[in-house]
């Protein structure tokens, strides 16, 4: 068994008293709130937790397709961005496993998803923090003792609960993901058990079930659309494949991976957005959609070679792909198939589709704040939108008799609205970790750059903020000598 040289020195975590509020209580354990716990892991002044209701590490289990790959390079892994030399990286996890030599000859600069949901499980496996099978259940502000109160619940291997705790802490940082999409007009069929409606995010769980039906429909033109098109493409048989593929957007279009384009995804781009006036900013993250919904070149590339195989001895594959389609409303048809109602948006056109299974790759939204913090909502501050609004040190925005006493509610992957679209990028996963724990220690515990972008995107330049120093409180004495 390969053990990791960082988890054979890494301290059993002390027993803590459940009344002396922590520094930091993480909610959720994705790979964003795992990179925060992977850089605080070596500050051991920092008294920090995390919890997750679920029962072990999980990255997106229904669309690890053998082969898919993530979207950005390997060193947007949880730590390297901010701190190359931690031991938490992928490529100390490849050391650990014996494996470096192998990466190295393989020359792969973006991962398998199914490799990066491993290392995520290893570093999950060797951090003390973290607490799986525990359910948050609300967060509360003490006036009386200047501490957030969290109550949460620990579950049992059947995801039961089992016993009621709470402890309290400084300041909290929310990292709950985000949650499938379903369109409304699809939303009464997803629990239909007769006919397969499901979410690309469930692919895998229903991939033989989808393979069985005589006719399938995706829906939804970003990169998990097509990864399952091409899935089921290569599994279907030739002449038979019965396939429709209908976007929303005008083309199945390539992700924007130039260069400069990907300068988007920098910390000088986030602040930059981040000043720009709220209508200003909601109208760029609708016109960016390119920058992070399109679809990897490699990937349909991947496709047209494999349409194109299909036609080597005549004929042409038996499948439909449409971009630029709208889904108006869907029907069932006795028990056993579905009736789509579609309108092309450049034609006006409108039409049916009947088919025996469908697959919604229709992304993901950001989960609401409002059920977990509605014991905060008095002290929130919200935007024209009654969206929380999130500084610039990734905080929400709160009443001054709460961050007046040092107590922060910090967020991640919930401020695209004030962040724009790097908000949910693992390329930018190490760097906001990094600023979070700047900001919890008032010091520069890590060494970011002032500078990450050759890009100038505005005239008037906005400074990054380094913390200032957390002093402390000290009673003033009454007179001198007492």
């Amino acid at each position: 068994m390969h053990r990791t040289p960082a988890a054979d020195v890494l301290p059993k975590p002390p027993h803590h008293d459940p009344d002396t509020p922590r520094d930091l209580v993480g909610i959720g354990i994705g790979p964003f709130n795992l990179s925060l716990a992977a850089l605080a892991q070596p500050l051991t002044a920092l008294d920090a937790v995390f919890y997750e209701r679920r029962p072990a590490f999980s990255w997106h289990p229904g669309l690890l397709i053998d082969g898919s790959r993530i979207q950005v390079p390997f060193l947007a892994d949880l730590v390297t961005l901010a701190d190359p030399a931690s031991p938490w990286s992928f490529l100390n996890y490849l050391k650990a496993r014996d494996r470096l030599f192998p990466f190295y000859f393989a020359e792969r600069f973006h991962i398998q998803r199914a490799e990066y949901d491993a290392y995520c499980r290893w570093v999950c496996e060797n951090l003390p923090a973290l607490r799986f099978g525990h359910q948050v259940d609300a967060v509360r502000f003490n006036p009386e003792r200047d501490v957030f109160e969290v109550d949460f619940t620990q579950l049992g291997p059947d995801g039961e609960g089992e016993a009621l705790g709470r402890t309290y802490t400084r300041n909290v940082v929310l990292g709950i993901g985000t949650e499938p999409y379903v369109p409304d007009p699809l939303r009464p069929l997803v629990d239909a058990p007769a006919v397969p409606v499901i979410h690309a995010a469930d692919y895998l769980d229903h991939r033989e079930r989808l393979l069985a039906a005589e006719h399938i429909t995706v829906i939804g033109s970003g990169q998990s659309g097509a990864e399952v098109f091409l899935d089921l493409l290569r599994h279907r048989p030739t002449g038979r494949e019965r396939l429709h593929w209908l976007g929303r957007t005008e083309a199945f279009a390539p992700m924007e991976y130039s260069k400069l384009g990907l300068e988007h995804f920098t910390p000088d781009y986030t602040r930059y957005f981040h000043a720009l006036a709220e209508p200003v900013r909601d109208r760029l993250v609708a016109s960016q959609w390119q920058l992070h919904k399109g679809i990897d070149a490699d990937t349909l590339a991947a496709i047209h070679d494999e349409l194109y195989r299909r036609t080597l001895h005549g004929g042409w594959p038996d499948t439909v792909i449409t971009p630029g389609v709208l889904v108006r409303t869907a029907g069932r048809i006795a028990t056993t198939k579905v009736e789509l109602h579609l309108e092309h948006i450049q034609q006006n056109t409108r039409s049916r589709l009947t088919t025996d299974a469908v697959v919604l790759a229709t992304g993901y939204r950001e989960r609401s704040l409002d059920c977990l913090l509605a014991g905060l909502d008095p002290y929130l501050r919200r935007d024209n939108q009654e969206r929380p609004r999130v500084d610039d040190q990734y905080r929400l925005v709160m009443d001054p008799s709460v961050t007046g006493s040092g107590c922060h509610v910090y967020v991640q992957n919930a401020e695209r609205h004030t962040h724009g679209i790097g908000t949910p990028d693992l390329g930018l996963a190490a760097w906001r970790s990094a600023g979070i724990l700047n900001s919890l220690t008032g010091k520069q515990t890590y060494r970011l750059p002032t500078r990450t972008a050759f890009t100038t995107f505005g005239l008037q330049q906005k400074e990054p903020r380094i913390p200032s120093a957390r002093r402390p409180k000290v009673l003033t004495p009454l007179m001198d000598g007492i």
